[in-house]
């Protein structure tokens, strides 16, 4: 998984003399947060009414965080959004109930150990989710949420394994973004090669999720993680996990980028077996796609 970096920071940054950041800027966010809060609920709120015929799902979330802008695709020094995009398949067919993590009963045991079961088996409408769900239905014994990471991305050493690798994703779930009108289908050559690309077509969709992301770790920043909404918290995890978070904090001044990575790096400390213990069983696949990710 990638490692947060830390940008370089110019005159507008502030530190003790020791060289390191204060948190004076953190903290007059957090006291400005409680006030308008409860308003902002009530917005986003309306704002998902209003979005409901382009509600994407966070595999889409992350690679639309992940391509260019005009380009339309993903850095070819990107070897993490494979794996990460699998991570995203399992959390969002947990969010829908379609999967849960194994009971632990009186032993309590890691995420790690625990298997993925079948809740169930009706079909969500998304080609990735379904073809995903059929797999994890059809696999006697059960497996890890780590060991289907890996199959579903075909890096798996066991050749009887590979027939449940994903094929064609990011294009997959480009396709969709051609959809819902969020991204255009292009041709563009590479010297040796044409490849399919998916420049922007409607910036607002992009802009809102980069805002999005943003406010989650900066003006909404609620200090408990527990407060935070199940969907913001895991697309952070998810996104750090592709190597696309970064691209979301770019517009930041260096103030606020530096309160974010802050924020960021709380939850990056957090330890998941510990975590999900605070939860509704429904966060525990995403947890253990958390922990799979820390290895």
């Amino acid at each position: 998984m990638s490692t947060l970096t830390k940008r370089p920071i110019g005159a507008r940054a502030t530190s003790n003399s020791s060289g390191t950041y204060t948190d004076s800027a953190s903290n007059n966010y957090n006291e400005s947060n409680e006030h308008d809060r409860d308003k902002r609920n009530k917005d986003d709120e309306h704002d998902s009414d209003d979005d409901k015929e382009t509600r994407l799902t966070l595999m889409e979330e992350v690679l639309l965080l992940g391509l260019k802008d005009r380009e339309g695709y993903t850095s070819f020094w990107n070897d993490c959004i494979s794996s990460g995009l699998r991570g995203c398949i399992l959390t969002e067919l947990s969010f829908r109930g379609r999967i849960e993590l194994e009971k632990t009963g009186t032993r309590r045991r890691t995420l790690a150990n625990r298997k993925v079961v079948l809740l169930d088996d009706t079909t969500t409408g998304d080609v990735l989710l379904d073809e995903s769900l059929r797999h994890i239905k059809d696999t006697q014994p059960t497996e890890t949420v780590q060991s289907w990471i890996e199959y579903l991305s075909g890096e798996c050493w066991n050749p009887m394994k590979l027939k449940y690798q994903l094929r064609n994703v990011r294009e997959r779930l480009a396709k969709n973004l051609v959809d819902k009108g969020i991204c255009s289908t292009e041709k563009q050559n590479f010297f040796l090669f044409d490849m399919t690309t998916h420049p922007l077509n409607d910036s607002v969709h992009k802009l809102k999720l980069v805002k999005k992301v943003q406010d989650s770790v900066l003006t909404r920043w609620p200090n408990d993680p527990r407060r935070m909404d199940k969907r913001i918290l895991a697309l952070i995890y998810l996104a750090h996990a592709s190597d696309v978070l970064e691209n979301a904090f770019t517009p930041l001044s260096d103030e606020d980028y530096e309160v974010a990575m802050k924020h960021v790096r709380e939850l990056l400390d957090l330890d998941p077996d510990q975590e999900t213990s605070k939860y509704d069983s429904k966060m525990e696949v995403m947890w253990a796609v958390v922990s799979a990710f820390n290895k």
